[in-house]
């Protein structure tokens, strides 16, 4: 059943277009998830869904209820997390729920009880009494969806939830998703961070320059790359190290020097017959190539003339990465900006 239908929508902001004639449905009871890169208009598209925004042109239908004709009807069944912490940081965790639950007609008992629900729900039941600014980054986090959830919305729109988190917040904030989606609210679920997505959502959104890319299940969109493979180079070389796993305490000399050496040595696999893309990647060095290339030994010619040893070398099926770079011209940034 669709529950969310976007048709035509565009939405523009001066002589600029944020969303150009973006068109795709969410079932009922779907996790949904909605990629794109840097300013391809998903925080737009979102702000238009939970009623931020305005559009310019096309039609929105959530439940049955039209946008913006029947704004108030589709409210009351919404639920919002978004990208920035939207708390008030000298107020105690269970103050900021009772605020924003209060907001949906929540009083008494029921309010209470649903407060209660929402931090135990997040794993914040034991810190319901302690002020925001006195809490980590990652229990920030929980207690957002908290504020967001605690009466109940069908329909559950969630901009970055994680970024900046720690790996257990991370896990903890997963685990949330997925018992909602359980007790039946669709989810629209966006993200920097691939695997989230991978794991999360039952069917993908691709957008940019606020058009859609592509969108099905995972395996369906696998299906849009067919001609070309990824080769993972594990390299013995200081650039994939602190390119792709962090530079901090390193001086602006050495980074500078870094990334010039990084981005000639990519520019140089990049011109290569039959190299689509090159990157490094969680210390590695990821190039895509065409199916069709007889050899990869131009590729380990360019690193050996520049003194990286390789230390492994794998080949791998066309992944959700490489079909989103394929059809956007992008990689997704893995932590949220």
């Amino acid at each position: 059943m669709e529950y969310v239908k976007v048709y035509r929508v565009t939405k523009r902001y001066g002589e600029f277009t944020a969303v150009d004639n973006l068109s795709f449905t969410v079932n009922k009871g779907e996790i949904f998830g909605f990629l794109g890169p840097n300013g391809a208009g998903k925080t737009t598209t979102l702000n238009v869904l939970s009623t931020l925004s305005d559009f310019d042109g096309g039609e929105v239908e959530i439940a049955g209820y039209a946008l913006p004709k029947q704004e108030f009807s589709v409210k009351r069944i919404l639920g919002l997390v978004p990208q920035e912490i939207a708390l008030y940081m000298d107020l105690t965790a269970q103050e900021n729920v009772t605020m924003f639950a209060s907001l949906y007609g929540l009083s008494g008992a029921a309010l209470r009880a649903a407060v209660d629900e929402a931090l135990a729900f997040v794993g914040l039941a034991d810190e319901a009494k302690k002020r925001v600014k006195k809490m980590s980054g990652g229990q920030q986090r929980r207690l957002n969806i908290a504020c967001g959830i605690a009466h109940g919305p069908e329909l559950i729109i969630m901009d970055e939830p994680t970024v900046g988190v720690d790996a257990r917040s991370r896990e903890l904030i997963m685990g949330s998703i997925r018992t909602l989606n359980e007790r039946g609210a669709t989810i629209i679920y966006t993200s920097h961070y691939m695997p989230e997505v991978q794991e999360l959502a039952d069917r993908i959104a691709i957008i940019d320059h606020g058009r859609l890319a592509g969108i099905g299940t995972e395996e369906e969109l696998l299906e849009h790359v067919t001609d070309r493979k990824t080769l993972r180079i594990g390299v013995d070389d200081k650039n994939a190290v602190f390119l792709s796993k962090g530079v901090e305490g390193k001086s602006d000399v050495i980074l500078r020097e870094v990334a010039e050496s990084s981005k000639n040595l990519l520019e140089q696999i990049s011109r290569l017959p039959g190299v689509k893309h090159a990157a490094f990647s969680d210390g590695q060095l990821r190039v895509d190539v065409d199916l069709t290339l007889p050899s990869i030994s131009p590729i380990l010619g360019v690193l050996m003339e520049r003194g990286v040893a390789v230390k492994s070398l794998a080949e791998e099926a066309p992944t959700l990465e490489t079909t989103f770079l394929a059809l956007t011209g992008n990689e997704l940034t893995k932590e949220g900006a």
